[in-house]
């Protein structure tokens, strides 16, 4: 139970006091009247003794009684609670309004308990517990089986302005003695027949005659005795004069009480201001009892108070919304409140005397004797009661009496002893010892006749003396026996189950929990006062749930839960008891416990009961925070109470924002997760129009991706560095047109105005019931500024708050959350017209619940509908830098919502024409792309990166393209290339015509894969459009072609375009703005090329430009198209070289066909004989090509321009670029391998174009396109399919530096081409052996040096061939002369050895024995190689004879 203010000793002293009757005259009312107080409220201050008292018991012991109290009350003859026990409505509405009054104080001592994870805040008090407690002792009705609340005396009191007062004194007393003994009157009940009567003389010190009050009282002494009188001087001063000085009023905190004890008792002087009180708190304490219910409540304790449907919740909440309010009290009934007016200090010690006067010489004297007398009559009774009452008992079968359980005792309730029944003698002596302290004899007594009334089965007699038993046995001064708590048990049990008297069963259990209490019994206590708990009272259950709530926390090892549980029941029970404040005070309490522990059907209900009580006591501030936890949380109710839930929280929000408007509240559903939200800059892009593709750009429909982000700023930086001459500004910052939680929000995001800002807000519904948003709009904020001018002038639209949502371009009318919903997302427009900082606040909506049929149309005019907003309040990144930073939890900003309205930009759209979806390997197909300027600010500087620059071009700058068709309509059937027509005469495999072409017209220069195309761009994979005039004014369109090449490698590629362009307005905060699109182009087989280069051996002399050298080139085609796409057969249409070396000269293919056709995996073979090129001047060597045609058909195809040109120079990789590292123009080692690499550099590229027959729609279309291969070393074969890359194998971490490379030397493959030999002899020879033996024939050895620098040569004839397969195919010979020969050849030189043969027989002879050993001159370290032979040089030698 909760602490007290009193000991439970205290507690038990003040609940049993002597009992004093007053009964006045009509002048002594006036009197006290004029103090506004009656004679027994006048006294009741100072009731309580503050001096000790001495008796003897009848033991002649003296006794001390020490802080008695006695209780003094107007005689009222009518009965206040009936004989049954069962208390009336009167009795039950005291009660009521005594626990309605007494609240928790604001402020309040709070006992915070620490149990386990709980720290509990709980009152450390209950004083509406004890006030109901004590009002609840006082207001026992007087019954029979005992006389504790009987009364001992009555106080006569006649005012000394009487003519006679003596005559007026016997009238009284005869009064007194009427209502005592005629037997008119059940009610008051007297302790013993003699009451002690009191004559008590009044006299008004400020009216009545001093002197004649003393001469009267001097008679009343003589008559009465000294010690049966007094006379009582009161009212020293005028009611006027007592308004100037402050007196204490001691009489305040017993009026409400007397009010009430007058409003019970129905007495004859009902004060006025208690009739209001009544009417106002009768209409705000429920009738809930049952008895005013006609029947008992069966629901279940946890039940909410409203059925699952909704209308019923809503008619209650607006029922109490409506609830009448109480009176105002008037100005002269407040008036009178003040008491004690004409009483001074004096008077109080006056009458503090004359109670300690009466209670020491009057009431304890007159105690003391009858306790005598009572116990003289019973021990002369003693052994006559004893003997007669045990023969009878004896004779007619009767010895001890069996004990039987209060089940089998019959109920004798209804049994009355006659007043001088020694039973009752003994509980009256036992009551007035009891009454005066007197412990030890009270308890005997009691006792004794406990057992008297268990032997004649009286149970309501046995009752009453087990329970005072118990109490004096507890009040003894030394305990000297232990409490008898089960004596407690069996009372309250036969109380209410055999007497069903509640009040006296409710009286034994509050006493016995005190004392349990005081013992640290509180589980025993909290167990008592549950059992009392029924529903006859729903007031008194919820009290003693409360303590018995309090019982459990205060255990040793506190039981938070059942606190919890049990405080849940009180505030049920408080609430059906109409005590809606108790009832939100103990929900409150509970929650503290079942917040955040995952008890959510209890926390739901909880804070549910704590919502509706708050409306119900006009809090709607606190019901909507109850209610708005109901519905944030993730709750398990069904969805018929979730949409009570929210049906009854709309009611109530509606009722708080009517009451204040003045700002838009918080709402919380449905649930936004706000760093979700997402923010778009510019204007949606147009959809496709006819034929006519628009480019992709961003919108919100795309998933962000990281890596695609990165590539795409990758993309912007090259094409700002290239704009920029090469270098990106530091102030640098790459577009993002789609801001989210994944993008960097550290800075201001810039807006262009006049263009929308498009703002998605992901909602989630929580709940299981559909939410319904209408009128949904943004809130933000706007300030002015000028950009243009100098200095900032900042300036706010609208008022002074510049917070408005008035301008919203979009506004969304009907929004629908199904339950559990993530998804839709609502997007709301922003359109700025004027520049500025714009900050976007947060969202603005009404909410509203469906029908409970699920109907989501439905008009939410009609049902509860809630205007309120919520702010998007978004938490920036984790900073994590400095040091301070990644030791606490510090976010920077997030910008997303803080856009900055720049001055106008241009904005550019971009459209493709016959862009293909699917192409060919390799193959070229023509497209139109259209640019439109669609804001009024001129653009300028466009320019386009893209991830795949070797996939388009728009042509060459420099050179015109007349054949070109001007418009899309023109391209049908009409081929991409220029082509011309071969001069009459000229067959295939004639010699090539030779064109000299500048890559600078394609391309920078830079050599590089994807070399950039358009003049002064500079930039790698940078093309910068032409434009008509270099800009594009506002409204403006062009259309321009474009070529494309379809990719390599076969499969889907995702290519990226990234416009750039700028604005002819310099100066703005946009320095540019770009324009993003990203096409999928699906590549299918084509044709394989497969090239190699070989060495011619002959060194022809008569043409001139053979004289360098030739080589062949051998070009395999194949078919791999799959035939899935339609193409019939490819046809190669021409082949042509380009390199600065060599050239094509002529076909040497043996094959008459003027075409060369393939079929499905048909492979083709072209020959080619390759020559050097001139030498032209140094200064054209680095920036000219020469091309070459070798036509395989009719048209030649111009190689040298727009698109082929395009594709070769953005695909080709020259020389350059193909060195191994380390390797460069020095001397030593470095210079080795240069010298090396140029003899068998090639450095020639293939382009083979070729034609496809497609049938699409039962009609034969032609495709063209051209492959490339690069040729670089003699020998090696060059492929136009890239092999396809291996995953790469995972590499050991390596924490050591590694060392350099080495230095790269040339392979012994390499050094084995320095020297290019030939031998030169007939091919027979005719020799007589007969006559001549021997047969000598002369052969010339060239050597030729194929590398620029000095070789040393040396010519080894010894070797010879010692297998026997040669020996036998081509037999043996001899050289004659010198074997070894050593020379030195210098770069490029040619030179001839002239040998001899010599041959024993005829037959055929291999010459090709000569080994051939050469290494570079300066390099004395290196040992000679071994050179390669050429094909077996065959010999005839014929014998003549």
């Amino acid at each position: 139970m909760a602490q007290c203010v009193q000991s439970v000793q205290e507690f038990i002293q003040d609940s049993f006091v002597p009992m004093v009757a007053v009964l006045c005259s009509e002048d002594a009312e006036k009197v006290t009247r004029k103090n506004n107080l009656n004679f027994s409220e006048l006294l009741r201050p100072f009731c309580r003794l503050t001096s000790e008292g001495h008796m003897r018991d009848p033991s002649n012991q003296l006794q001390v009684v020490k802080n008695l109290r006695i209780s003094v009350n107007n005689v009222v003859t009518r009965p206040s609670v009936p004989s049954s026990g069962v208390p009336g409505h009167a009795h039950r509405r005291l009660l009521s309004e005594v626990v309605l009054t007494c609240q928790p104080a604001e402020g309040g001592v709070a006992n915070v308990i620490t149990a386990g994870d709980y720290d509990l805040n709980i009152s450390a008090t209950t004083p509406w517990f004890e006030a109901y407690r004590e009002s609840f002792l006082q207001s026992m009705p007087a019954s029979d089986h005992e006389f504790l609340n009987h009364y001992l005396a009555c106080l006569l009191v006649v005012s000394s302005s009487e003519a006679v007062p003596v005559e007026k004194f016997l009238k009284l007393s005869q009064e007194q003695h009427r209502i005592q003994h005629s037997g008119e009157y059940t009610n008051p009940k007297w302790f013993i027949p003699n009451t002690l009567k009191y004559y008590v003389l009044l006299h008004d010190m400020s009216q009545g005659d001093e002197q004649r009050a003393d001469s009267v009282y001097e008679d009343m002494k003589q008559r009465y005795g000294a010690q049966g009188c007094y006379l009582l001087k009161v009212n020293s001063r005028t009611a006027a004069a007592g308004a100037d000085e402050q007196i204490p009023d001691p009489w305040s905190q017993y009026l409400h009480k007397s009010s009430l004890q007058s409003q019970v008792q129905l007495g004859p002087r009902l004060s006025v201001p208690s009739i209001y009180l009544l009417m106002y708190r009768t209409s705000e304490v429920d009738g809930h009892d049952s008895e005013e219910k006609g029947s008992l409540d069966n629901t279940h304790p946890l039940q909410l108070d409203t059925p699952s449907d909704t209308p019923g919740s809503l008619d209650a909440l607006r029922a109490v919304a409506v609830e009448t309010k109480p009176p105002p009290l008037t100005t002269g009934v407040a008036a009178a409140t003040s008491h004690g007016a004409c009483l001074t200090l004096n008077d109080h010690d006056r009458i503090r005397l004359f109670i300690q006067e009466f209670t020491f010489r009057g009431l304890l004297p007159h105690i003391e004797k009858n306790i005598r007398q009572l116990n003289d009559q019973l021990v002369s009774r003693k052994g006559l009661s004893r003997s007669l009452f045990s023969a009878t008992k004896k004779w007619f079968g009767g010895g001890k009496v069996p004990e039987k359980s209060i089940a089998e005792l019959k109920n004798t309730s209804g049994l009355l002893y006659p007043p001088e029944a020694p039973e009752l003698q003994i509980r009256k002596m036992a009551d007035l010892c009891f009454l005066v302290q007197l412990y030890d004899l009270a308890y005997s007594c009691y006792h004794t006749a406990k057992k008297d009334f268990l032997s004649d089965q009286a149970m309501l007699y046995a009752a009453g003396a087990l329970e005072m038993a118990a109490v004096s046995a507890f009040l003894q001064v030394g305990a000297p026996r232990p409490y008898p708590a089960h004596y407690m048990d069996t009372a309250i049990q036969t109380y209410r189950d055999v007497s069903k008297n509640m009040v006296l069963a409710e009286r034994c259990a509050l006493l016995s929990a005190e004392v349990l209490k005081s013992q640290a019994k509180y589980s025993d206590a909290a167990t008592l006062l549950i059992k009392m708990t029924s529903e006859d009272s729903d007031l008194r259950s919820a009290l003693l749930l409360e303590q018995a709530a309090h019982c459990f926390i205060n255990m040793r090892n506190p039981m938070v839960r059942k606190f919890a549980f049990h405080m849940i029941l009180a505030g049920h029970r408080f609430s059906k008891a109409g005590q809606k404040r108790h009832a939100l005070r103990c929900y409150c309490q509970a929650m503290q416990v079942y917040k955040g522990k995952g008890w959510s059907l209890a926390e739901d209900h909880i804070n549910f009961t704590i919502g509706r009580q708050s409306f119900t006591l006009r809090q709607p501030e606190n019901a909507v925070t109850a209610f708005r936890h109901i519905l944030t949380n993730d709750s398990q109710q069904t969805s018929t109470q979730q949409g009570a839930f929210l049906r009854e929280y709309l009611y109530v929000y509606k009722n708080v924002t009517g009451a204040c408007e003045v700002a838009l509240p918080q709402l919380p559903l449905p649930c936004i997760n706000s760093s979700a939200t997402r923010v778009y800059f510019g204007h949606e892009r147009r959809l496709a129009e006819g034929e006519k593709q628009a480019a992709t750009h961003v919108s919100l429909d795309q998933e962000f991706d990281r890596d695609l982000a990165a590539m795409w700023q990758d993309l912007e930086e090259q094409v700002v560095a290239a704009a920029k001459r090469g270098v990106v500004p530091a102030t640098f910052q790459s577009t993002q047109c789609c801001l989210n939680s994944q993008t960097d929000n550290l800075r201001f995001p810039l807006a262009v105005v006049e263009e929308p800002i498009i703002v998605e807000v992901v909602f989630r519904n929580p709940l299981k019931v559909p939410l319904v948003l209408s009128d949904l709009s943004l809130l933000w904020k706007f300030t002015l500024k000028d950009f243009n001018r100098p200095q900032t002038q900042e300036d706010s639209v609208g008022d002074a708050v510049p917070i408005s949502n008035e301008k919203e371009a979009i506004s969304i009318n009907f929004f629908c959350l199904i339950p559990l919903c993530l998804l839709p997302q609502a997007r709301l427009k922003l359109l700025p017209h004027q520049t500025g900082q714009l900050n976007i606040l947060g969202l603005v909506y009404n909410l509203a619940s469906t029908s409970s049929t699920g109907d989501t149309t439905i008009n939410t005019a009609e049902g509860t509908s809630v205007r309120g907003r919520q702010d998007l309040e978004i938490q920036g990144p984790r900073l994590n830098q400095t040091k301070e930073e990644k030791t606490s939890v510090s976010h920077g900003p997030d910008r997303r919502l803080d856009p900055t309205i720049t001055p106008p930009m241009p904005l550019l759209e971009v459209f493709f024409l016959q862009f293909p979806t699917a192409l060919l390997c390799g193959e070229i197909r023509k497209a139109y792309v259209e640019f439109c300027n669609m804001s009024r600010v001129t653009l300028c500087g466009l320019r386009v990166a893209s991830t795949h620059p070797d996939f388009f071009t728009f042509g060459s700058s420099s050179l015109a393209t007349p054949l070109t068709p001007l418009s899309p309509t023109s391209f049908e059937n009409c081929s991409a290339y220029k082509t011309l027509a071969t001069p009459p005469g000229a067959t295939p495999g004639s010699v090539a015509a030779v064109t000299l072409v500048s890559e600078g017209d394609f391309g920078s220069g830079t050599g590089l894969r994807g070399g950039v195309s358009g003049a002064g761009t500079g930039g790698k994979g940078i093309t910068e459009i032409p434009l008509g005039e270099g800009t594009l004014k506002p409204g403006e369109s062009t259309q321009l072609p474009m070529w494309l090449r379809g990719p390599d490698q076969e499969g889907v590629h995702e290519i990226h375009f990234l416009f750039y362009y700028e604005s002819a307005e310099k100066g703005g905060k946009i320095s540019h703005r770009v324009l993003r699109h990203t096409v999928f182009i699906c590549a299918s087989r084509s044709l394989s090329v497969r090239a190699t280069a070989c060495r011619s051996n002959t060194l022809p002399e008569e043409e001139e430009e053979e004289r360098n050298g030739s080589m062949l080139v051998f070009v395999d085609v194949e078919n791999i198209n799959s035939s899935e796409a339609g193409v019939r057969e490819f046809h190669i249409a021409q082949v042509s070289s380009s390199s600065k070396q060599w050239r094509l000269h002529k076909c040497i293919n043996p094959a008459e066909d003027k075409d060369c056709k393939l079929t499905s995996r048909e492979r083709g073979k072209l020959c080619f004989r390759a020559t050097r090129c001139k030498p032209l001047q140094e200064e054209k060597k680095q920036s000219a090509f020469p091309f070459s045609k070798s036509g395989v058909s009719s048209l030649q195809i111009i190689t040298s321009t727009t698109p082929c040109a395009d594709f070769f120079f953005r695909r080709c990789q020259p020389l350059e670029s193909l060195r191994p590292p380390g390797v460069g123009h020095g001397g030593g080692d470095k210079d080795i391998a240069g010298v090396v690499r140029k003899c068998n550099e090639v450095d020639l590229d293939i382009i083979i174009l070729w034609k496809a027959f497609v049938v699409e729609d039962n009609k034969q279309v032609i495709l063209e396109g051209q492959l490339h291969v690069a040729l670089q070393t003699i020998d090696k074969e060059a492929c136009s399919l890239t092999p396809k890359e291996e995953a790469q194998e995972m590499v050991l971490l390596k924490f050591k530096p590694e060392l350099p490379p080495p230095m790269t030397r040339p392979s012994m493959e390499q050094l084995s081409h320095l020297i290019k030999t030939n031998l030169q002899y007939p091919e027979s020879y005719s020799h007589p052996f007969n006559q001549k033996s021997l047969c000598m024939v002369p052969v010339t050895l060239t050597l030729s040096n194929c590398s620029l620098a000095q070789v040393d040569v040396i010519i080894d004839l010894r070797h010879k061939t010692t297998s026997p397969e040669s020996l036998e195919v081509h037999g043996s010979f001899t050289w004659l002369g010198q074997t070894q020969f050593k020379m030195q050849l210098g770069a490029q030189e040619v030179m001839r050895v002239q040998l001899r043969a010599c041959f024993l027989h005829a037959g055929v002879y291999n010459l090709g024995t000569p080994r051939v050993f050469a290494k570079l001159a300066d390099q004395g370290a290196m040992c000679e190689t071994s050179q390669q032979t050429a094909t077996p040089a065959l010999i005839i030698i014929i014998n003549s004879t």
